[in-house]
């Protein structure tokens, strides 16, 4: 299998506000680092850099203001005289006003993110654009007539949406690769996100299209980040309707229910028929991550890639979440193996 890689992830590593403290993000270098180490220790396949493409194709699933804040944000605080990471000071909630961006960029940082896990440094433009371009070359490869590819995207980008970042996600890498292949022809795509935590952007970005059918396995947002996205009953709306398929579980979830959800969302997947696949691929669903709830053990991501490669469909691996870096290769790893008939390992 083909693997996409940067090392333009390295020019982005902020902080967050977790737990009432200011605290660098889960979400480092450590995670793509460790994941390649892998991809090359097993033998996965060549390991390729990403091409350049022009950022009016962020702006097939983006609005084009929002692709211009995140390449302009740095620079307008970096005016202000502030040399730390900007992250946002106030959100436009409930009866705030929504449908004017401030000229401020302290207005602008809040008006354009979800919340306080998305900060802007000097490196996060070259570093999140490079992401993007990791999954569209893995697409492009796909289109070209490779049956599967990795795109070893960091930063993540699946709770990114058409106008707002996210939960370490600035562009929706994954969208943008849906977007890219019905551009290139295809009539329909799957994107189905297999992170602990639900796609809320991709499910945002796709809500009202049968062009595309959205699935998400994640933890039930009664109690699990992002809280406001992913129940159940979120179907998608008018030409959507039908198209948009949650899979929320509770905590404490381990593979017999994983993975009896995950076959039934391929059975629907398989009902479509898409012309492609795309895998939200997080891997946060170990049982020892550090910020989720399931109990997959590395062995089981395996079975998880050997369900998915039971689809016989042209497939593209986008990498998301997982934080538990000591064992995020293995996991990641043993998913693209499994995908192709091959042993894993521990």
């Amino acid at each position: 299998m083909l693997t996409i890689y940067s090392d333009a992830h390295h020019l982005h590593h902020g902080c967050e506000l977790k737990d009432g403290v200011l605290m660098p993000c889960f979400e480092q270098p450590g995670r793509a680092d460790t994941i390649l180490a892998r991809v090359r220790a097993m033998g996965l396949g060549p390991v390729a850099a990403p091409g350049e493409y022009d950022s009016a194709r962020y702006a097939r699933v983006h609005s084009a203001r929002y692709v211009r804040f995140l390449e302009q944000a740095w620079d307008e605080w970096a005016a202000t005289g502030r040399s730390h990471d900007a992250l946002p000071l106030i959100w436009p909630v409930r009866d705030l006003r929504s449908d004017i961006e401030p000229e401020f960029i302290d207005g602008k940082l809040g008006f354009y993110a979800m919340d306080a896990g998305v900060a802007i440094t000097a490196g996060t433009w070259r570093a999140v654009s490079a992401s993007a371009n990791l999954a569209l070359t893995g697409m492009d490869a796909l289109l070209a007539g490779e049956s599967s590819a990795f795109a070893l995207c960091r930063p993540p980008g699946h709770h990114a949406a058409a106008e707002y970042m996210g939960g370490y996600c600035y562009l929706n890498n994954a969208a943008i690769a849906v977007q890219s292949c019905l551009d290139g022809g295809a009539r329909r795509v799957a994107l189905l996100d297999v992170d602990y935590h639900h796609g809320n952007g991709g499910q945002s970005i796709f809500y009202q299209r049968d062009d595309v059918m959205f699935l998400s396995l994640h933890g039930d947002p009664k109690s699990s980040y992002p809280y406001f996205s992913g129940h159940r009953d979120e179907a998608g709306a008018g030409a959507g309707l039908g198209f948009n398929h949650n899979y929320p579980l509770p905590h404490g979830t381990g593979w017999p229910a994983y993975g009896e959800a995950l076959r039934h969302a391929c059975g629907r997947v398989a009902a479509y028929a898409p012309d492609a696949l795309v895998v939200s691929l997080g891997v946060d669903t170990f049982k020892e991550d550090p910020i989720s709830q399931f109990r997959l053990e590395s062995e089981d991501f395996l079975r998880l890639g050997e369900t998915l490669g039971g689809l016989g469909l042209p497939t593209l691996f986008v990498m998301e979440g997982g934080y538990m870096v000591d064992d995020i290769g293995v996991n990641a790893v043993n998913v693209l193996m499994g995908f192709e008939g091959r042993a894993g390992g521990i």
